[in-house]
């Protein structure tokens, strides 16, 4: 017999039995002469009691001895995956001696602690700052670049790294507003542009000034510009800029060309100018930098993408089938507008999102049941992942607070 000492508890396995997996530990114990080898496989041997000492979980090893006398490997659903694993891979013994129905469950649930591991620590990376204060030691102007940095990244540091974080929401907001009233006609008048105007040069310069202190008290040149959130800083400060050199090109452009090219230059010039003052909308995105609800909700999305893409699916073939199916009942009533197929794809799309704007309806009663089929199998795929995608936004927003207000 061998006498096995795991954690205390004294386990007596028949030299025969464990020399049958030759390829386990105790099995290697059992087929080793030399007393050396022996003495590598154990953490400890008592000469008195014939004792193989092992510093082990004798919990888990009741499991490898049973497996020992009966040849099968079973697993309880209360074990921890990772430990299990770590202590069959110690004692050399293969999750293929396990019953297929126990291998099947252990390994979902291996999966699942996986993905929550995954999970956490990239929501524990989502509040990481790019940068740390530890990273400025024995750099050029270390010392200044740590409290630029802790002004503008850590608004818990001080009260004035506080007040800036307030202004920058508070500027994002006010350009959002100035930008909204720019598009009404009475503001359009030579006081409300030029109000617009000197508007839109005060947050362009604080959102100029914000980003160049970002970049000077970075740390790495190259994370920086990796960084998602400055990213969105320099779309939001790109529009202002571009605005003025396509006005000052216009301006150049006037003086050289017959009146015809410049009337074709203003055209053009228009409209790029019009779709680069639409990019500042993009502004209302730096928001997400001090609000933990838009972070659980980016976080939310990138990791539900597959089901959002699903919805996207399912939600083209449903489009793509109702509308061929109405088209098919309608084309032949007299005035309808379901002439084609393509025709159709805004009444689908409108009716599986259950909007319903009435605009374009079938006359045939056939055409009716089409569109109740239609609604109703909008509603049952509108339903279906709305509960997943709101337990996850909740549960991230929660995990997303607590680890913030433990920072």
């Amino acid at each position: 017999l061998l006498n096995i000492n795991v954690g205390g508890k004294l386990f007596q396995i028949a030299i025969k039995v464990a020399a049958r997996y030759p390829v386990t530990r105790l099995g290697k114990l059992a087929l080793y002469t030399d007393p050396m080898k022996k003495l590598q496989l154990c953490d400890d041997y008592s000469v008195q009691k014939n004792e193989y000492f092992f510093d082990r979980d004798p919990s888990i090893f009741h499991y490898i001895f049973h497996f020992y006398r009966s040849g099968v490997l079973w697993i309880m659903d209360e074990m921890c995956p990772s430990n299990f694993v770590e202590e069959i891979e110690y004692w050399g013994i293969q999750m293929k001696y396990s019953q297929r129905c126990c291998r099947i469950l252990f390994e979902e649930k291996q999966d699942e602690l996986n993905e929550y591991l995954k999970i956490q620590r990239e929501l524990e990376a989502e509040l990481e700052p790019l940068d740390s204060t530890q990273q400025f030691e024995g750099q050029f102007l270390g010392r200044f670049r740590k409290m630029i940095w802790n002004l503008i990244e850590n608004p818990y540091s001080s009260v004035p790294a506080k007040i800036i974080a307030v202004m920058s929401s508070f500027f994002v907001l006010i350009s959002i507003v100035g930008m909204t009233l720019s598009t009404v006609e009475e503001m359009n008048e030579n006081t409300g542009k030029t109000w617009m105007e000197q508007l839109e040069m005060i947050c362009a310069i604080f959102f100029t000034s914000e980003y160049l202190m970002r970049l000077i008290s970075s740390s790495s040149f190259k994370n920086f510009l990796r960084a998602a959130f400055n990213a969105v800083d320099l779309v939001a400060i790109l529009p202002f800029y571009i605005q003025i050199l396509f006005e000052n090109l216009d301006e150049a452009d006037t003086l050289y060309h017959e009146e015809l090219h410049k009337v074709e230059n203003v055209s053009k010039l228009g409209k790029v100018l019009k779709l680069i003052k639409l990019m500042r909308i993009f502004r209302i995105l730096k928001l997400a930098r001090h609000s933990t609800g838009l972070r659980a909700f980016g976080f939310t999305m990138r990791q539900c993408y597959q089901q959002v893409c699903c919805l996207f699916l399912f939600i083209a073939m449903g489009v793509f089938t109702f509308s061929a199916l109405m088209h098919s009942v309608e084309h032949d009533v007299p005035g309808t507008n379901f002439t084609s197929i393509p025709c159709a794809w805004w009444w689908a799309a409108v009716s599986l999102s259950t909007v319903g704007y009435g605009d374009t309806v079938p006359d045939t009663a056939l055409g009716r049941v089409v569109a109740f089929g239609c609604i109703s199998f909008g509603i049952i795929l509108n339903g279906m992942p709305i509960s997943i995608l709101y337990n996850k936004f909740s549960d991230y927003y929660a995990k997303l607070k607590a680890h913030e207000n433990e920072t």
